[in-house]
């Protein structure tokens, strides 16, 4: 695995090393031990898949409230996802910025979301799949987010027409203010 810092304190990019053959390919998409020496979150205790139909679906922004944050570990096994992730923290020198970048089966491109950050995509293609690996396990009742949309963000999302869950819509309209 290849490790990339985002200019997001503790998220990364994470790269998978493909051994390739006239058989097809192998890497390793996860190791704890080197999980624990870079100082990332290393017992995801959850995985979870979401399956998105259309292009432009769009899901986020989520987080989880204290003291149930959520450290993700996210890939695209089908398809194509403009991925984002908003930086929450209180203190945090990159607090309230947003970094998003393409994840798809085809890059095999992981991203690492640290605990106190926001998580959102939008699906780019039809049929995505998008995988999760996610500690700790989900608490419905520390569930939270803010809109997509938030113009304090201004968040670049590739596509405009954009299908948003009625849960989604009805999220607080900024992250202003929210301090994880």
């Amino acid at each position: 695995m290849i490790f990339h810092e985002l200019h997001l304190a503790g998220a990364y990019r994470i790269e998978l090393q493909l051994i390739a053959d006239q058989r097809g390919a192998f890497a390793r998409r996860f190791c704890a031990e080197t999980f624990r020496a870079r100082g990332l979150e290393s017992d995801f205790v959850q995985r979870s898949v979401s399956y998105n139909r259309h292009a432009g679906t769009l899901r986020g922004m989520h987080f989880q409230a204290p003291p149930h944050l959520e450290a993700k570990l996210v890939r695209c096994t089908r398809g194509a996802i403009f991925d984002v992730i908003v930086d929450l923290r209180d203190g945090s020198p990159t607090y309230g910025r947003w970094h998003g970048e393409e994840l798809s089966a085809e890059n095999r491109s992981m991203l690492y979301i640290p605990k106190g950050f926001a998580h959102g995509f939008q699906s780019l293609v039809n049929d995505v799949e998008v995988d999760y690996e996610i500690t700790p396990a989900y608490f419905a009742d520390a569930g939270a987010g803010f809109r997509f949309d938030d113009p304090a963000l201004e968040i670049n999302w590739p596509l405009s027409d954009v299908i948003v869950s009625e849960r989604d819509k009805a999220l607080p309209p900024s992250a202003i203010g929210i301090k994880l």
